[in-house]
């Protein structure tokens, strides 16, 4: 029977644009429910705006407009720059909305007849510069606990701690830069304490990671205080019934944002929002956040909707922080890279699958290392995935555009469509790395089977022209199969290889039967190679080069090997460098674990190398000195940083060492046995 499922990922806050930080959770989350959609389940995905607070207010008065003005246009740029990274919302809301408004006022009234609202005078931070009370996050300090300094007056993102701005050591505001003092104003408290029982039994539910356990323990250990929801004015966000002059904390109706945007859906669509939402409700509820709101989420939030009469949430996913090229983002050092820098450069479904390839079930922190953004990329989609569909799909429009009735190896598409269970429980999981990892296995596998087989040699002879299909129809299969298990991944990979396919791509265990005997599409290109030195300049302020004229480098050539793409020759007057030249050359061995005639060229060789991991494309003009059956399995000497240069048969990635003297032929450069794939060459 189909799940009824409700996913929510942590709402951007209406101050800023989007960053990695806000796409990473977001890619996990649509990725899970673009997976359970696919697995038959009716999966609803909800977002909304974070809409509500002092941060908001001070930037829509420094902009000389009203924050409904400012959160519209937020707002509206959150929604393209999801939209275009393909994140899949069925509806994203916004906190300032009658929905919200209604179910804030809603749970509020329950938790106060509940008895679980009391009130007292606390002590408060007053900017005197700026006449107004700061908000916790407007006084920053060192943790009262472990003394990390430049801390916001709320919690610490070094230790955890949860305090409030008058605990902190040597407190400043954020708005003038000045001491704040300290006045006394009477503020609305939930008794979170009351809860305790109710959320311990509920945290021995679902689906919790070792280290958030661990955490919340700390938490229960400490004591579960009274949580100050009130605010007062000026204040942007909804009044506190019956309390003029005081209005809810944003943290307090900002995750009944889920609850608002889910009514809004409702309203819609014409569901039943009790259906998940009541105390009895079948419906699974999940949340994806960042380790730095656990708190809320796992203790505060769960609280008020047990308080409010409302079930609680089946689970919460929590992950870790972001960093880029091994450090916290910082927009002085160019690391803080927004959502629309990078769709002005790039396109989104690369991001997506580096992600998707780095992100366990875990909190640890992720790390997105540029360069190895681009060999991941270019050597998973384009090298493996997208290198099948291409090397197949000439052969069968040329044969008549149709599969063929049969596969000759139905033994290999089974392995392949019997992984679906093992990659159906990563991905339910949030496994997503290791599923990555399982599926570019097969990818080589499909490969592999292609080499062995070789459609382009078997082209030559119009005899095999039906076992040339047959090879085809299998390796195309394998690609379908590949490409529909990467689909929550890459979706609009998958919806473009879906109409090349002529199926849909849409069903999880549809691949237990293969295509055959059907037409294909036109082939359209899937994915292309990223640019090292476009993707350089997501943290480069200098402009992205320009394309280079043809035959010519767009980087300096390497003074120490004057060469084509095909050879190293012998210099008749050598030419003196610098140590520090010599330095610049990135000398690797490889492995040839493919070659094959390029057709059109007499005398380019097309060489997959294996650099130990990763893979280059590389055209060497051999082909007179090497049969491409020789040189499979045998390492070479290659050049690994040359700049990539765009032929007319592809893009070459490197160059192989030759030697050549005054006699004819042409040498490869090998290493002595026992040398491996990836070594560099000192």
């Amino acid at each position: 029977m189909p799940r009824k499922i409700l996913v929510t990922s942590a709402l951007p806050y209406a101050n800023g644009p989007l960053h990695f930080g806000h796409l990473l959770e977001a890619v996990q989350t649509d990725i899970w429910a673009r997976f359970q959609r696919m697995q038959g389940n009716d999966c609803l995905y909800v977002c909304a705006e974070d809409a509500h607070g002092t941060p908001v207010m001070i930037k829509a008065q420094a902009e000389g407009i009203t924050p409904e003005a400012l959160i519209a246009r937020i707002t509206e740029e959150h929604r393209r720059d999801y939209r275009e990274f393909l994140i899949g919302h069925d509806q994203f809301h916004t906190t300032h909305s009658i929905e919200n408004r209604e179910i804030t006022n809603l749970l509020y009234e329950r938790v106060r007849a509940g008895g679980h609202i009391t009130t007292r005078s606390v002590r408060q931070a007053y900017d005197e510069k700026a006449g107004m009370f700061l908000p916790d996050r407007y006084v920053k300090g060192g943790c009262p606990r472990c003394g990390t300094p430049d801390q916001y007056g709320d919690s610490c993102e070094s230790c955890g701690a949860t305090y409030s701005p008058a605990d902190l050591k040597n407190p400043i505001s954020m708005v003038s830069g000045t001491p704040p003092v300290w006045r006394e104003s009477e503020h609305y408290f939930f008794r979170l304490g009351h809860f305790a029982a109710v959320l311990q039994q509920w945290l021995q539910t679902g689906a919790r990671q070792p280290q958030v356990r661990a955490k919340l323990a700390e938490w229960f250990e400490a004591g579960l205080n009274d949580w100050d929801i009130s605010r007062d004015k000026p204040y942007f966000g909804f009044e506190i019934p019956g309390a003029p002059g005081k209005y809810f904390y944003v943290w307090f109706d900002a995750p009944i944002g889920y609850l608002g945007s889910f009514r809004a859906l409702c309203n819609e669509r014409g569901l039943d929002f009790d259906e998940y939402w009541n105390p009895q409700s079948h419906a699974e509820v999940y949340h994806f956040i960042g380790k730095d709101i656990s708190y809320f989420h796992n203790l505060f939030w769960p609280a008020v909707l047990h308080g409010g009469g409302m079930r609680m949430p089946t689970g919460v996913f929590v992950h870790g922080f972001l960093t880029v090229n091994g450090g916290k983002m910082s927009k002085s050092r160019g690391t803080f890279i927004t959502a629309r820098r990078y769709l002005d450069l790039l396109p989104p479904e690369p991001l997506r699958y580096y992600f998707a390839g780095k992100l366990g079930a875990g909190i640890d922190d992720m790390d997105l290392n540029l360069d190895d953004f681009v060999a991941r990329v270019n050597s998973d989609l384009v090298g493996k995935l997208v290198n099948i569909a291409s090397r197949c799909a000439g052969f069968i429009a040329r044969g008549g555009g149709r599969l063929a009735d049969a596969l000759p190896d139905a033994v290999l598409y089974a392995e392949f469509a019997n992984k679906r269970d093992e990659l159906a429980r990563q991905f339910e999981a949030r496994e997503f790395s290791s599923a990555i990892r399982e599926i570019m296995l097969l990818a080589d596998r499909a490969n592999q089977y292609v080499d062995a087989h070789k459609p382009w040699a078997l082209a030559k002879d119009p005899a095999r022209s039906a076992e040339v299909l047959a090879v085809c129809t299998q390796g195309v299969n394998l690609f379908r199969v590949l490409m529909t298990y990467l689909a929550p991944v890459l979706p609009q990979m998958a919806c473009n290889a879906a109409k090349f396919l002529g199926d849909p791509l849409s069903d999880w265990n549809a691949v237990v039967k293969p295509l055959l005997g059907t037409p294909l599409g036109t082939y359209e290109p899937l994915a292309t190679r990223l640019d090292p030195k476009v993707v350089a300049t997501l943290i480069d302020s200098e402009e992205v080069p320009a394309a280079a004229p043809p035959g010519k480098a767009t980087t300096p050539k390497a003074p120490a090997i004057a060469a084509s793409a095909a050879a190293v020759t012998a210099a008749a007057t050598p030419t003196t460098i610098d140590i520090k030249d010599f330095a610049k050359l990135d000398l690797r061995i490889a492995r040839v674990i493919a070659a094959t005639q390029v057709e059109g060229s007499d005398k380019l060789l097309q060489l997959t190398l294996d650099l130990g991991g990763t893979q280059r494309n590389v055209f060497s003009g051999i082909s007179g000195a090497y049969q491409p059956d020789q040189l499979v399995g045998r390492h070479v000497l290659m050049v690994a940083n040359l700049a990539p240069r765009k032929m007319r048969f592809g893009v070459s990635e490197g160059m192989v060492l030759c030697a050549s003297g005054a006699g004819p032929g042409l040498f490869l450069l090998s290493p002595d046995s026992g040398a491996e794939a990836g070594m560099s060459v000192t």
